[in-house]
């Protein structure tokens, strides 16, 4: 019980009203879809009303389709809305600020999506806190409860030199939580990485499916053994059967599948049923669309999102650059919400040093989420174990940054020798997709 109020207080002192709305989703999530649904709607309803008045960006295209607030209405409605592309927000960056923007608490955050290509967006504060209260209640579906133990393996590493020693502890003690980096996977990470779980002994393990997928691997094959936790949560990229199947053997627990876009505001977690991830309704409207736009039932197409409560800065029909399946069935488990089948997602390379670190291809998109302004796209491509070339695509850059970027990788690996190119286009795949990590040791 004290974990528990030790992490709702350090909640409670970001947003007050982080509890209260917590208990809320744990009460909705044995709603109707109905129900949930008409709730959607009149979030809708009124922030599209709001976007109309205060953010000139949607005045003027409600105006040029010859469409007023009132003719969105429903779910349904949006399909008479175009696509909102990343392309789009950088261009009318100033006419999505909102008129009142200055009365409002917010963050800066940047995100690189499917591409890695950095964008920049606002993100509201009481947006942010219902999109942790969603992802705990999401958790839940696997047995977590405020409070519990946990070991994250994503990209952590980032915090290093931003924050002091004593802010982490902090951070760790008041959430009961560990962090792991996944941008520093050698041998001797990893056999550290085993003694703190088996030190911590965390009830849950959280973090980048293809980490967690190698992390589970390198213990099989090294023959050690950790204490089984009770659930573990992957993210950020497509897990794989294969990858499912390792994790749960080795780890010896079921693997629950998540989702989830801050900057489009959705998110999906999956439950024991494993018949796929429920869709969160209370901060965002995700539809699956075809070539054409149009939101399917059934079947695969791209994720739209529409936040509902990022009032700093709408997006409204929001192209994710993520594709999924999507059904018409409902979930054994007796919860209201739609079913993603299955997600399509991203896939990210893992990069190698020459002193034999294994680095998530997640370290270069964060560094260019901080230092990329200016560039269209880059592509970071492994030649060899020590050559690193990045090809750029630039806008209006400053070289100045490049500086920053070599100073950043040759902290990972003294041993890369990184070299830029600028390009005017970055080549797709034969299926028309965009990697932006390759890694040329890994066939």
């Amino acid at each position: 019980m004290f974990r528990k109020g030790l992490f709702i207080l350090a909640h409670q002192c970001g947003d007050p009203s982080f509890y209260p709305t917590y208990k809320k989703l744990i009460r909705n999530q044995w709603r109707s879809y109905d129900e949930l649904k008409r709730d959607q709607e009149k979030k809708l309803r009124h922030l599209i009303e709001f976007s109309y008045e205060k953010v000139p960006y949607y005045r003027n295209l409600f105006n040029g389709l010859k469409l007023s607030p009132g003719d969105i209405r429903t779910i349904e409605d949006l399909q008479k809305l175009p696509i909102l592309a990343k392309e789009i927000i950088k261009k009318h960056w100033d006419e999505l600020k909102p008129l009142n923007l200055a009365s409002m608490n917010y963050y800066k955050r940047a995100t690189g999506g499917s591409t890695g290509t950095p964008m920049q967006y606002r993100l509201s504060k009481n947006d942010r806190f219902l999109g942790g209260a969603l992802l705990y209640r999401g958790w839940g579906y696997g047995g977590f409860e405020l409070g519990d133990k946990m070991v994250f393996l994503a990209g952590s590493s980032l915090d290093v030199g931003k924050k002091s020693f004593l802010s982490v502890k902090v951070h760790e003690t008041a959430r009961n939580i560990r962090k792991l980096s996944s941008f520093d996977m050698g041998e001797g990470e990893m056999r550290e990485y085993s003694q703190r779980i088996n030190s911590f002994k965390p009830k849950f393990i959280r973090g980048y499916a293809l980490s967690i997928y190698f992390f589970a691997r390198w213990l099989e094959e090294n023959q050690i053994s950790i204490p089984s936790p009770e659930g573990v949560f992957t993210t950020a990229e497509k897990l794989f059967p294969h990858m499912r199947k390792t994790i749960g053997d080795v780890f010896d627990c079921n693997v629950y599948d998540n989702y989830g876009l801050n900057d489009g505001g959705i998110s999906a977690y999956e439950c024991p049923e494993h018949t796929g991830l429920h869709i969160d309704t209370e901060r965002s409207i995700l539809e699956v669309v075809d070539g054409d736009g149009l939101a399917v039932d059934s079947g695969e197409g791209q994720i739209l999102a529409t936040s509902l409560n990022n009032y700093a800065m709408p997006f409204i029909r929001y192209a994710t650059g993520d594709e999924a399946v999507i059904t018409e069935d409902f979930c054994g488990c007796g919860r209201g919400s739609r079913l993603l089948e299955q997600i399509i997602g991203r896939s990210v390379d893992f990069l190698i040093t020459p002193e034999g670190k294994y680095i998530h291809g997640w370290f270069f998109l964060y560094i260019f989420w901080d230092y990329g302004q200016g560039i269209k796209e880059y592509q970071v491509i492994q030649e060899d174990l020590e050559k690193i070339v990045v090809k750029i695509v630039p806008d209006d850059f400053d070289e100045k940054q490049l500086d920053r970027i070599r100073e950043i990788v040759a902290k990972k690996s003294p041993g890369w020798h990184i070299e830029f190119k600028y390009v005017d286009t970055i080549e797709r795949t034969g299926a028309g997709k965009y990697k932006f990590i390759i890694n040329k040791l890994v066939k």
